[in-house]
């Protein structure tokens, strides 16, 4: 009865709010961080690699990064059910903004508008330069590092090239900051699907969508530290519980 009951919440709700995290994408082969058999609960080490202070300073951490990049399961992923599912939800016009902790562009694979979706730990599909803040595709990066380059330098000044994502020790974007706290306390109800919600600042948004008014409703595999004030926690497979909800709340939403 709970996700009859979440898919009246949603279908009733004026703004939604929606937040992924690791979870929704293991359903398309890419591993999560922190669960059973996440990257950094099977492998500690690998962590030094999404580590700023490591990457600039490092140069063998670099190689490995471009290497680790090459190989990213990212490339030859597919969107999974979850990812489908609010694209649908989006266009029964039930998302106002889509937050993702995720790198790897799947939402937008799915069918998810550009303009609803906040990046908030950047993307894999671009490169930047460290040093003069030059942005390019990153696969014209990886194709040098396929011709030989192990740690390709900016074309531009010479600098230090990383992918467009928020490592450990490295500030998010302050404009994306922003809009996803503003969502986070605009709407009416905060969906967090797939995410333990233990990285901050990422995991003060649900706080905020709660203190603001909003019903908190949580999708992920294991417990979080917000389920306590949360109107509605599923610890069932991503995969299968969004769908269900979003056809529910689909039949019962007039079409934009």
């Amino acid at each position: 009865m709970i996700i009859e009951e979440v898919a009246a919440w949603v279908a009733g709700a004026g703004r939604v709010t929606v937040l992924t995290g690791a979870g929704i994408s293991t359903d398309s082969g890419i591993p999560d961080f922190r669960g059973p058999g996440g990257l950094w609960t099977t492998n500690p080490g690998a962590e030094k690699l999404f580590t700023l202070q490591n990457y600039m300073s490092d140069p063998e951490v670099r190689r490995l990064s471009w290497r680790s990049r090459l190989e990213h399961p990212a490339w030859t992923a597919e969107p999974g059910p979850g990812h489908l599912a609010l694209a649908d939800l989006e266009r029964v016009g039930k998302v106002h903004t889509l937050i993702t902790q995720n790198i790897d562009g799947l939402h937008q694979a799915a069918g998810t508008s550009e303009d609803v979706i906040v990046e908030i730990h950047g993307t894999l599909r671009r490169v930047t330069c460290m040093a003069c803040g030059d942005v390019a595709p990153m696969e014209r990066a990886l194709d040098r590092v396929r011709a030989g380059e192990d740690d390709p330098p900016c074309k531009t000044c010479g600098g230090i090239l990383k992918s467009a994502t928020i490592s450990f020790g490295q500030n998010l974007v302050a404009d994306d900051l922003i809009r996803a706290q503003a969502a986070a306390e605009d709407c009416d109800l905060f969906l967090a699907v797939g995410t333990s919600l233990t990285v901050a600042p990422v995991s003060y948004l649900p706080w905020r969508a709660v203190n603001s008014g909003a019903r908190l409703v949580i999708i992920n595999a294991e417990e979080t530290p917000c389920d306590a004030v949360a109107s509605a926690v599923v610890n069932e497979p991503i995969g299968e519980t969004l769908p269900r909800l979003v056809e529910l709340v689909t039949r019962s939403t007039p079409q934009p």
